[in-house]
């Protein structure tokens, strides 16, 4: 179970790597003559250094490893924004990654995550292709998963995201409006 107290970790953690993104609130719901009453905020993620929130969970597990896990290096599989997500992360914290992708990943995907440093090695298209290729590396080189989903280190790290509409956005307080930014 991942607690308050994990997400403020990560966030300790990310200060300084991760950007401070804005909550942009939006009016889409309001076209077609439509009234809503709600707010509706953006979350500018996409300013991150890999373009996604997927940077905070992923840099939030590989700096949580000790000096011994990074030593052995990372591996992951993802089809794109997670493994540029621990592509960055470990070229940041000194560590080898290897990114288990499919290979009809966007070229796009695959580059970013080269140029981040780490090494790719292509598998069919299955998800289960990816997570299966992945440990068995692990099992072999001893590489340390990150995965890209179900780890608390992963979750906190994305929570940092969504800490700040609970304490912007508060259930008593939602229809007033505030700006924000976070780590």
């Amino acid at each position: 179970m991942v607690t308050l107290k994990d997400i403020r970790e990560a966030q300790s953690r990310l200060r300084g790597v991760a950007v401070r993104t804005e909550l942009i609130p939006s009016h889409l719901h309001e076209t077609g003559g439509s009234k809503d009453s709600r707010h509706l905020y953006l979350k500018t993620e996409n300013l991150q250094p890999i373009g996604s929130f997927k940077l905070r969970g992923a840099y939030n597990k590989v700096a949580s490893l000790s000096a011994e896990e990074r030593g052995r290096g990372v591996i992951t599989y993802s089809s794109g924004n997670h493994a540029q997500g621990v592509a960055y992360a470990a070229r940041a914290l000194g560590v080898k990654a290897v990114i288990v992708m499919p290979a009809n990943a966007p070229a796009v995907k695959r580059e970013a995550t080269l140029a981040l440093g780490a090494e790719i090695i292509l598998v069919g298209p299955a998800s289960s292709e990816r997570q299966a290729k992945a440990e068995e590396l692990a099992a072999q080189h001893g590489y340390v998963i990150v995965p890209p989903y179900n780890d608390e280190k992963i979750i906190a790290g994305q929570g940092t995201m969504g800490w700040k509409f609970s304490r912007i956005c508060p259930p008593w307080k939602r229809s007033s409006h505030r700006s924000a930014a976070e780590v």
